[in-house]
C-alpha cells in the first residue's frame, strides 16, 4: 500500500479519554467526514467488522489490528481499492495525548488502478482533517 497521508494532533485530555471517543463507534460519524453511522458488529478488538453508512450505502470495514489504548487499524476493501487508516494514541507529560493518523491506500484491476490518484486526492480531502475534528468534540465535551 502507499501512504496518502499522515496527520497528528496533540489533544489535551489523558489517553484513556481519548481511546474511549476514538473507538465510540456510535458517535464517530462526528468526526469522520462523510459518514453518517457506523455500527461495531462485536467489541473493538481484531477481526470485528465495522459498518459504515455513507452516501445511502452501507460499507464494511474491518478493524485489522487492534492493541488497546494505543494503535487500532480500520481497513476497507471496496472493488479493487483498500485503505488501511492506522490511529496510534502516546501519551504525553501531563494530560495531554498525541494522535497520529496514517491514511495508506492501493487499487488493482480495471478501472480502479487507473483512477489511484483520484481515489487519492479524494481521501486525503474527505478524511485529512479527522484528528482535527475529533480534538475539537474531545476537548470541548
Amino acid at each position: 500500500m502507499a501512504q496518502v497521508f499522515a496527520s497528528e494532533v496533540e489533544i489535551d485530555r489523558p489517553a484513556a479519554e481519548v481511546w474511549a471517543a476514538l473507538t465510540d463507534w456510535p458517535n464517530a460519524h462526528t468526526w469522520m467526514g462523510g459518514v453518517d453511522s457506523i455500527e461495531a458488529d462485536g467489541p473493538t478488538e481484531t477481526g470485528t467488522t465495522l459498518r459504515f453508512h455513507t452516501r445511502g450505502k452501507d460499507r464494511p470495514a474491518e478493524l485489522s489490528a487492534v492493541d488497546a489504548g494505543k494503535v487500532i487499524v480500520v481497513r476497507s476493501t471496496q472493488g479493487g481499492v483498500s485503505a488501511d487508516y492506522t490511529y496510534s494514541l502516546r501519551p504525553l507529560t501531563g494530560s495531554r495525548t498525541r494522535v497520529s493518523l496514517v491514511a495508506d491506500c492501493s487499487a488493482r484491476g480495471f478501472p480502479w488502478a487507473m483512477l489511484t490518484p483520484v481515489l487519492r486526492m479524494v481521501i486525503k480531502r474527505t478524511d485529512g482533517g479527522q484528528l482535527e475534528t475529533l480534538r475539537r468534540r474531545i476537548e470541548q465535551g
